[in-house]
């Protein structure tokens, strides 16, 4: 199992999830003006579940699931996490050798990203992605990140490319919308070598 580990930034720190902040979690998902295209638990049970199913991923190594707390107001404002955290298989290509026997992933998604309408158009999201792949292409050495998005949720789509995310194409019925249709996801990623002037970029805007 993946160590625990939390990420620092300078507007956002993103620190493991767990069965301790489903109160809090709760009070961020109290204003649901803005989750037409993300499923959030709205109560208690429902929010235990949902924590307790991350959780349960993370014991797996499939996902590493964070809480998103705002510096500034010293409060949970979200969550978002690493999922499909899957280590490619490269056995038959290279019989007996170490070299790709790797338990980090080749490649991490992140999503399941929600946060309070007040934290929303703000620096919270960038950073906390920022961060995320910051982490991933480093720590992990991943060959790409990925996200998965709503094929009709616009602003997510251009919050995504804003990071110099490419779209990779749409899966056509992937799964169950929010609002109980069949949603459509379209699939963003950015490559190893994509990172670094990227990287740079939004480190200066969120500098200035």
């Amino acid at each position: 199992m993946l160590e625990p580990f939390s990420l620092h930034g300078r507007f956002v720190e993103l620190r493991p999830l767990g069965t301790e902040h489903i109160d809090e979690l709760l009070e961020a998902a109290s204003d649901r003006s803005t989750f037409a295209f993300t499923p959030v638990p709205w109560d208690r049970d429902g929010m235990t579940a949902y924590v307790e199913r991350a959780l349960a991923a993370r014991q797996r190594d499939d996902q590493y699931p964070f809480v998103t707390y705002r510096v500034d107001q010293q409060r949970i404002v979200g969550t978002t996490r690493f999922y499909d955290l899957t280590p490619w298989d490269w056995s038959s290509l290279f019989p007996g050798s170490e070299v790709h026997q790797r338990r980090r992933p080749d490649v991490a998604s992140i999503g399941y990203t929600w946060l309070h309408p007040s934290a929303q158009r703000t620096p919270i999201n960038t950073e906390a992605k920022l961060l995320m792949m910051t982490h991933a292409f480093g720590a992990w050495q991943v060959r790409a990140v990925r996200f998965l998005t709503d094929a009709l949720n616009a602003r997510s789509r251009a919050a995504i490319e804003r990071l110099g995310c490419e779209l990779d194409g749409v899966l056509r019925a992937d799964r169950p919308a929010a609002d109980g249709t069949v949603r459509d996801s379209a699939v963003f990623s950015m490559l190893a070598e994509e990172w670094p002037p990227h990287r740079q970029r939004l480190t200066e805007r969120l500098a200035g």
